[in-house]
């Protein structure tokens, strides 16, 4: 398994990274496109599609993607629907977590595959548009989610149920403490305060996110870099309950010794287009 997983890595960091720092935004669209396609060919496996069924919905996402790229939406300033998405995320991610896994299979079937086709389409968008802006931006919101995980691991091994009794969501993800939470937020704080303190010694010439918000006040950063954090667990919470209905541990096998796609990127779900309507509030 750690074998597969080092292989897998490897390769998926030999096409990820110079399509990354290429010096277009093209490259990194049209991998991240394919990988967002991967990821609705999973979605509706996860809800009751067949074969056919779920190839049509990988299409209809890769479909959705092209068109908002025609569009020239990837240049485009969105606030608007930025700000929908990341309400819409806040909202549906609280009752879906509320619900818990015996309320997923209670939504309608074509609800579940058309929100699901709308998260992934706008996902993509965002990392698209973020890429568009700048790499120091886009790793900005990127490494967010990998610092939340990776504190809320070692914070959670080293400190979970000692100050508090109860887990974090046990029917849903029974590994999961609110000391691993609290972890991941302090080490998304560390990290917002060094970023933008590196931004403005190196003097960047494209501003992190925590640059943009730190320019309308520390406070704002601080309140920032917590809600993301925060709904990164929501991202992963909502795939982990997911799985849980649908009776599989892993989204595919796509990514031998990773899982699938969505396993991937559950926490980016919600976190970037939050990422986008927050620079967009941090422009005004």
């Amino acid at each position: 398994m750690l074998k597969q997983r080092i292989i897998t890595a490897i390769v998926l960091l030999a096409i990820l990274l110079p399509a990354l720092f290429w010096p277009s935004p093209v490259p990194f669209a049209v991998v991240t496109l394919v990988l967002i396609a991967a990821g609705g060919w999973e979605w509706g496996r996860l809800n009751g599609l067949g074969a056919a069924g779920a190839v049509a919905l990988a299409a209809a996402c890769l479909a959705l993607c092209a068109l908002a790229w025609y569009a020239g939406l990837l240049d485009r300033s969105l606030p608007a629907m930025w700000l929908v998405v990341g309400g819409l995320w806040v909202l549906v991610g609280a009752w879906l977590i509320r619900a818990g896994v015996a309320g997923w299979p209670k939504i309608p079937q074509a609800v579940r595959l058309i929100g699901g086709l709308l998260a992934l389409s706008a996902a993509w968008l965002a990392v698209a548009q973020a890429r568009t802006i700048g790499v120091n931006f886009l790793l900005s919101v990127l490494v967010l989610v990998w610092v939340a995980d990776i504190f809320a691991y070692f914070a959670g091994r080293a400190f979970g149920l000692k100050f508090t009794k109860r887990k974090l969501a046990p029917a849903i993800s029974p590994g999961k403490s609110w000391e691993g939470v609290w972890g991941g937020m302090a080490g998304v704080l560390v990290l917002a305060v060094t970023w933008t303190l590196a931004d403005r010694a190196l003097q960047a010439a494209v501003p992190s996110l925590y640059t943009r918000l730190a320019a309308q006040g520390w406070w704002l950063l601080i309140v920032a870099a917590l809600f993301m954090a925060a709904m990164s667990v929501v991202g992963d919470l909502a795939e982990s309950l997911i799985k849980r209905s649908a009776g599989v541990k892993d989204s595919s096998n796509l990514l031998p010794g990773h899982g699938g796609v969505l396993d991937r990127v559950d926490a980016l779900l919600p976190t970037l287009p939050l990422a986008m309507m927050l620079a967009s509030v941090a422009a005004r």
